[in-house]
């Protein structure tokens, strides 16, 4: 049976109220995707404090610093080595077994660019870790026959979004970045597409599925694919229905005075509560209001009663 662990991109904006944030996350969730090694090296004491302050059986995966791929863009050079094996310490310090590393959409996976990064592997002592490689979202098939040799040679997962394309190879581990088909990560997950990733996810082939959420709901989306798995139903978006529900996603970010088409466009994106049962995304409501400008969500909310919607 597949071990699904599910969780997101980072623990920094999971806020409860006088709770450190880590360790509230690793109540609500059993994995994280270090994001901020891709940014910065985070001096060892501070990672060791991170997997203190968690379950023993929490996971962690890191992202490769973007040295790596970005500056030194996969070459086996003796920077790109060090940096890969800093990433390696600290997947030591937090029980890590995946290293992310992700390919910016401007280098070209040739034959050279390959072996190169093969050369790379070779000359790092990755003990236990394995590297999950993701090419350019929407470009599965980036890595070619060559690459995808090299890869299955060198055990590497590749990395996708399982909401929009498939691994080009099989392997026992499954490693999904979840951000949806918006630009700029501004999404959230509807029902239908929670349960297909979830069928996906369950694939006989997999012993580990590892689902990271990203995008501003990826809590939320995280939490609903985890009640699912728990209990067979997905959990209700907001905490009412109807018009109510839309009324309390409008209020979280919504800038007024604004038009029609802003608000479809703005907040259109976002998943609403018609019942306990059905969910439909914003912009199925908001479309019929009349063309004009709103003052507030009570404007809009009473435009909407008016006009006979939802």
């Amino acid at each position: 049976m597949t071990r699904f662990l599910i969780g997101a991109g980072g623990w920094a904006y999971f806020h409860v109220p006088h709770e450190d944030s880590l360790s509230a996350y690793a109540k609500a969730f059993n994995f994280v995707e270090v994001n901020s090694t891709f940014y910065e090296y985070p001096e060892l004491h501070m990672v060791r404090s991170w997997r203190k302050r968690t379950p023993a059986d929490f996971e962690f995966t890191v992202r490769c610093h973007q040295d790596v791929t970005h500056r030194h863009r996969l070459e086996a050079s003796n920077a790109n080595v060090a940096c890969l094996e800093r990433m390696v310490d600290i997947c030591s310090c937090l029980d890590a077994s995946i290293i992310h590393i992700q390919i910016p959409r401007e280098i070209e996976l040739d034959d050279k660019r390959i072996t190169e990064f093969r050369d790379l592997l070779h000359s790092v002592c990755l003990c236990d870790v394995r590297i999950a490689l993701e090419t350019a979202r929407g470009q599965a098939n980036a890595l070619g026959s060559h690459g995808i040799s090299v890869m299955k040679d060198l055990n590497v997962i590749h990395c996708v979004d399982l909401s929009q394309e498939e691994p080009a190879y099989e392997s026992d581990i499954l490693y999904t970045r979840l951000f949806g088909p918006k630009a700029d990560n501004i999404y959230q997950f509807s029902d239908e597409e929670l349960t297909d990733i979830n069928t996906k996810a369950s694939a006989s082939r997999f012993e580990k599925s590892i689902l990271a959420f990203h995008g501003v709901k990826m809590y939320k989306d995280a939490a609903r694919l985890k009640v699912y798995r728990d209990i067979g139903v997905l959990p209700m978006v907001t905490s009412s229905q109807g018009l109510d529900s839309l009324r309390e996603v409008l209020a979280e970010d919504t800038t007024f005075p604004t038009s029609m088409r802003t608000l479809v466009d703005h907040q259109g994106w976002k998943i609403i509560d018609l019942t306990a049962e059905k969910r439909v995304r914003a912009e199925k409501v908001l479309a019929s209001l009349p063309e004009r400008q709103y003052c507030s969500v009570d404007d809009v909310i009473s435009a909407l009663r008016q006009s006979g919607g939802t």
